[in-house]
């Protein structure tokens, strides 16, 4: 696995790629345009896409396009029903971890957090700095930084935790880091990572729904809705959306339109288009090598 600080100078590139084809969509550049928007020749362009994501950038911009947004809602729409009858353990889980989802309980949750150790850290991943925090029943929070300074991510994890005891212990959390966003294949035979989820029931539900939803999928949000039972409910369950703690591991970015637009994501819309087509890469290389 190429290193996450590598992988992390890497997107800085890869996002600017994708913004500048958001700009320019109308006029469909082509790649050695795109190349020399981001500093790079074409061919160094190509190795980049290859390290980062495993593919080529033709390949990885096909996985862009709203056509192939519309082809995952088409082929996937009963995803959600189909994992939620099977539950977290099937195969479909989140991208290949067992994840044990936990809520806090309500009096933990009326505390504040009081009796928890939290550390925390600062590291790069395949999608930028992140600020990641864990304690003894699994992750609480992960965060991108989009260009904010740490302190402020902190500040965020004190005030959705007052009464816990924070550490800054990247030594701690790297370990996390490492497995959430290690290679598909490097993870199945992983032991179940937990989460520790704070929030109304509702939101709750929302996020539980959002585990249901694997790798490489889509969902939209009036899927979600339907599937906690709550169908007229769509613009709430984009409010929970935007408010889930735990980046790409509760993977929000999973959740596109009706349309197959991308929509928003709570740490930029450049970010989800290259997590969704990241995911995408993982997925189709491994069809790949199970066929070869």
């Amino acid at each position: 696995m190429m290193s996450t600080n590598h992988a992390a100078q890497d997107y800085a590139r890869i996002e600017q790629a994708i913004l500048y084809l958001e700009r320019q969509a109308p006029r469909h550049p082509a790649l050695p345009e795109i190349a020399s928007h981001v500093g790079l020749s074409e061919s160094h362009f190509q190795r980049l896409f290859t390290r980062w994501a495993g593919i080529s950038p033709k390949r990885f911009l096909q996985f862009q396009t709203l056509a192939h947004a519309r082809q995952l809602l088409a082929e996937r729409r009963s995803v959600l029903d189909a994992t939620y009858e099977a539950g977290l353990s099937s195969a479909g889980r989140l991208h290949d971890l067992f994840v044990t989802a936990e809520a806090v309980t309500p009096g933990e949750f009326k505390s504040g957090g009081a009796g928890l150790v939290i550390h925390h850290g600062v590291h790069d991943t395949p999608f930028g700095a992140c600020v990641i925090a864990v304690c003894e029943r699994g992750v609480c929070a992960l965060t991108f930084l989009s260009g904010r300074d740490a302190t402020e991510a902190i500040a965020e994890l004190r005030a959705r935790w007052p009464n816990a005891e924070l550490q800054a212990a990247p030594h701690v959390t790297r370990a996390y880091v490492d497995r959430i966003f290690a290679p598909r294949r490097a993870r199945e035979a992983d032991a179940p990572l937990g989460v520790l989820l704070k929030g109304t029931n509702f939101q709750l539900k929302v996020w539980e729904a959002l585990l249901r939803i694997p790798m490489g999928d889509a969902a939209t949000y009036e899927d979600v809705a339907a599937t906690i039972g709550a169908p007229k409910a769509v613009r709430a369950v984009g409010s929970a959306v935007a408010r889930n703690p735990i980046a790409y591991l509760i993977p929000c970015h999973r959740v596109i339109r009706k349309t197959g637009a991308f929509g928003e994501y709570r740490w930029g819309p450049a970010r989800k288009r290259a997590m969704l087509a990241w995911e995408a890469a993982q997925r189709w290389g491994e069809g790949e090598r199970k066929a070869g």
